[in-house]
């Protein structure tokens, strides 16, 4: 059991940045750097600039965190690019 409660704040994405590494901005106008939990990273959860997010926080650093869940949005996905069946050779 954790010494300390994680603490879960909402937030919107604003910068997409090298290994899985986010720029979050939170509800209550803080910035922090947040990482991709494994469990997204897992199931290939993609995140972009603007989703909504919760982020994760240890109270002993607020300036980093984890994204731990990715609203889905009201705007639509976009399309995926067609694609051919795959054809068993023989």
């Amino acid at each position: 059991m954790p010494k300390e409660e994680m603490l879960e704040f909402d937030g919107t994405v604003t910068e997409v940045l090298p290994d899985g590494n986010f720029r979050v901005k939170l509800d209550n106008e803080h910035e922090v750097l947040a990482y991709t939990a494994g469990k997204m990273r897992k199931f290939r959860i993609r995140t972009g600039v603007g989703d909504r997010v919760i982020v994760e926080m240890s109270p002993y650093d607020l300036q980093r965190g984890r994204i731990s869940f990715r609203h889905k949005g009201d705007a639509p996905a976009p399309s995926p690019q067609q694609r051919r069946p795959n054809f068993r050779r023989r």
